[in-house]
């Protein structure tokens, strides 16, 4: 029961005590109707038969990337991940974790600033072993139709990123220079 195993993996892991994100490996699959498979080994099976894929694998794989479903496949102990740009994994946190930055409303770069903030504080990106999720197939929202549609939306989006950047460098000083080059080299 997916619960009980995040439940258990919290306490085994001492999360209280800590400062981590837990990356609960995401999924996708193309098919309207899907019998969620029951265990890692169904998923595998389902990933090498072609009715799942990695999340956004066709169309943003670096925003997934990082997990290293290579390495995931395999694992049956968490391991720790590196922060690497525009990475955004789906996440269990403590409560006191920092928030969302609410500039990032609507479509674009809500996750990828709270991961960013994440590994500024020093959070461990630890990738559960039995852990996963499946993304269902659904029409595109309005925001993310807004983002694809509108210069003016994106030109916003850009400023707003800039701003965080700054906001960064003003908190974290030089360890957050790793962002803004990051960001520059893309």
């Amino acid at each position: 029961h997916p619960s009980y195993y995040h439940r258990n993996s919290i306490q085994q892991l001492e999360l209280p005590q800590r400062k981590a994100a837990l990356i609960v490996p995401a999924f996708e699959t193309l098919h309207y109707r899907l019998t969620f498979p029951k265990s890692k080994a169904e998923l595998l099976s389902m990933l090498d038969m072609g009715s799942l894929y990695t999340f956004r694998y066709h169309v943003w794989p670096k925003g997934h990337a990082p997990t290293d479903y290579a390495k995931w496949r395999t694992a049956t102990v968490p391991y720790r991940v590196a922060w690497q740009p525009d990475f955004e994994p789906y996440v269990v946190v403590r409560r006191d974790c920092p928030r969302y930055d609410q500039r990032f409303v609507g479509f674009g770069w809500n996750k990828v600033s709270h991961i960013m903030e994440l590994d500024a504080q020093e959070y461990e990106l630890l990738v559960l072993p039995n852990a996963f999720m499946i993304h269902m197939p659904h029409a595109p929202s309005f925001d993310i139709s807004k983002f694809r549609l509108s210069a003016g939306y994106r030109s916003c989006l850009q400023t707003l990123r800039e701003e965080f950047h700054q906001d960064l460098s003003r908190r974290y000083g030089a360890a957050a220079l790793k962002y803004l080059t990051a960001e520059r080299s893309l």
